[in-house]
């Protein structure tokens, strides 16, 4: 059967700040780094065909911090679709080429953008703003923040994503992990579990700890 791991990147500098982070490109902290190894650790055994992340760098720092504690013996490259990094990232040695891991970078994996929020500790927002609207920012379905997105506009990227590139991998029985943020994994996990709006709200996945997932007969099934 094959397995789709589910992994939100480590705890970043932003997160250990209590800043609202969304597609603000900061790194993981030292704490993160940690949980992306011993994540990498529970999925040292798991052979890995290909690979999906957002564009941002902890959930790429994540996933390579992961795959490095990996017992098998292929190598993750990053996969260039344009310009010269397309052209000069050639590899020309079919061994190499069969002892890969393709990882691929995509937007539509990013964290919910959180518009003006973004930069904004958390705790002052709420100071400002009141307890009430910026929990409603952060935990409704589809109210957005200031000039941002809701999770339901996020879903509405990372839905369609998943099941046109992520799913047909699966059907071919490839194992796959994917690094991504705590929001677009929520969305992928109300998809894959036929969660209700309401349900997903008390969804809560946290930094570095790896959600399994096994297709058989065409149906995901949390492990």
């Amino acid at each position: 059967m094959a397995k789709l791991i589910l992994i939100r990147h480590g705890q970043s500098l932003w997160n250990l700040k209590n800043v609202f982070t969304g597609w603000v490109d900061v790194p993981l902290s030292a704490n993160g780094i940690n949980e992306a190894v011993e994540a990498g650790k529970q999925l040292a055994d798991i052979r890995f065909d290909v690979v999906y992340t957002s564009v941002q760098v902890r959930a790429i720092e994540t996933a390579m911090l992961a795959l490095a504690q990996n017992k098998s013996e292929k190598t993750p490259a990053v996969i260039h679709s344009e310009g010269k990094m397309k052209d000069w990232t050639t590899i020309y040695s079919d061994e190499m080429n069969k002892n890969m891991i393709p990882v691929y970078h995509d937007w539509h994996l990013n964290e919910r953008y959180y518009g003006e929020l973004q930069g904004k500790n958390k705790a002052e927002t709420a100071e400002e703003y009141g307890d009430e609207q910026v929990h409603q920012w952060r935990r409704s379905y589809d109210v957005p923040p200031p000039n941002g997105e809701c999770l339901q506009d996020t879903a509405a990227r990372t839905i369609p994503f998943f099941k046109e590139k992520i799913v047909p991998e699966l059907e071919k029985g490839k194992n796959v992990l994917v690094s991504a943020h705590g929001n677009s994994l929520r969305s992928i996990v109300m998809y894959i579990e036929n969660l209700s709006k309401e349900g997903v709200l008390k969804l809560e996945i946290p930094t570095g700890k790896p959600l399994f997932y096994e297709m058989e007969n065409g149906a995901l099934t949390r492990q």
